[in-house]
């Protein structure tokens, strides 16, 4: 049987992977973001952060340049449950990217998404406006 989904053949780098587990488990991390290798053959960790701002973290996606990353989400649930957390992978392809770059995002998404096990939520956002707070929080209260 031969898949439908075309595969760039990137693969996530060890330090993907670690810096993921690292955001997992050791709750120092906030988020990872992700990105393409300058030779566009592997997937690399471009920043790391302790800061939970969501702002901040909006802020590191650029307005022209396909990302990915996890951000770990953390809220309160209604009537005074308490707070929780949620792992989210944010597929930011902006509008302004060109199209070569959002394909090769796309075609390379499955490479890392399917290493990254523990992952709650999954947005993809072309625009500011689909990576708000609240649709995360939407989200996370459906399940």
């Amino acid at each position: 049987m031969v898949s439908s989904s075309l595969s760039s053949g990137v693969q996530p780098t060890q330090e993907c992977l670690e810096k993921f587990q690292e955001l997992k488990t050791g709750k120092k991390l906030s988020y990872v973001v992700y990105g393409l290798s300058e030779d566009k053959k592997s997937i690399v960790v471009l920043k790391t952060s302790e800061d939970k701002d969501f702002d901040t973290f909006v802020g590191e996606l650029p307005e022209k340049e396909c990302r990915w990353a996890v951000y770990d989400f953390e809220f309160t649930l209604p009537g005074g449950e308490g707070v929780r957390n949620k792992l989210v992978f944010v597929v930011w392809s902006p509008d302004d990217a060109n199209v070569k770059n959002k394909m090769m995002f796309a075609s390379s998404k499955d490479a890392l998404r399917r290493r990254l096990e523990g992952i709650h939520i999954e947005i993809q956002a072309t625009d500011f406006s689909e990576i708000t707070k609240d649709a995360i929080l939407e989200k996370a209260l459906r399940r």
